[in-house]
């Protein structure tokens, strides 16, 4: 495992269990004959705060890894236990309360076209019924600011640059201060200024809710955000 220099302070970590702990993940997509293993015996953990990147060629199970940590797929082999949560067997509640303290951006933001920005952000905000429409109204502004978009919160996505709308999908994610992002090639359709203000904002942001990151991506100029760097090759976590 390749590892950066880091502002993670590991005593920090000592006081909180992990936020992802992965033990003898194998993962196969298929049935029969068509059967193939495209995980082996994954082991990660990754602590409160940290920014971790994913490194790896196209096809090498990075977004398959990423979407199992999310829930968004069925835990076959192994163990993942997510804030706690045993991913493998559990119930569609359990694996819906853990998610509501995910936040996701992917590389196409997958924003709603019939949707402004604020609507777009405030819709995610639903998995959370406890809190009231005055508090939506202003986390939403909150995070708008934040991103540097106050003045585009009513724009429809198609009226909005591709870094725009990536910065809404951040802001869509961290909105209700997720423990745990998990962003999937958050740079690949951007050029390079905008993908570096992309990830600063996800970087600052994270550090000033204090949560933790982690990030697949081919991009190389912005490895320096990580605290630390995972490789995936072939289905394998590699280790130096």
């Amino acid at each position: 495992m390749q590892i950066q220099q880091t502002s993670f302070n590991p005593k920090r970590a000592e006081s909180s269990p992990p936020v992802v702990t992965i033990e003898h993940l194998n993962y196969f997509f298929g049935q029969g004959v068509l059967r193939k293993q495209v995980l082996f015996d994954i082991h990660l953990t990754i602590d409160p705060g940290e920014i971790v990147l994913m490194t790896g060629p196209s096809g090498s199970g990075k977004t398959t890894l990423l979407t199992l940590i999310g829930g968004l797929r069925s835990v076959q082999g192994g163990s993942v236990v997510v804030l706690g949560q045993e991913f493998r067997d559990a119930s569609k509640h359990s694996l819906r309360k853990v998610r509501s303290h995910i936040g996701y951006i992917f590389q196409a933001h997958h924003l709603l076209k019939s949707l402004t920005a604020r609507q777009n952000v405030e819709l995610v905000m639903e998995l959370h019924e406890t809190i009231s429409d005055e508090t939506v109204h202003d986390l939403t502004e909150a995070i708008f600011c934040e991103v540097g978009l106050s003045d585009r919160m009513d724009y429809y996505p198609e009226n909005l640059s591709g870094g725009q709308q990536q910065r809404v999908a951040i802001a869509r994610a961290l909105v209700s201060r997720p423990t745990l992002v998990l962003a999937d090639e958050p740079t690949a359709a951007l050029d390079s200024k905008s993908g570096r203000d992309v990830v600063d904002i996800m970087q600052q942001l994270a550090k000033e809710q204090g949560c933790t990151i982690l990030m697949v991506t081919h991009d190389s100029r912005i490895l320096d955000i990580a605290d630390r760097i995972v490789h995936l090759e072939d289905g394998c976590l590699k280790r130096a």
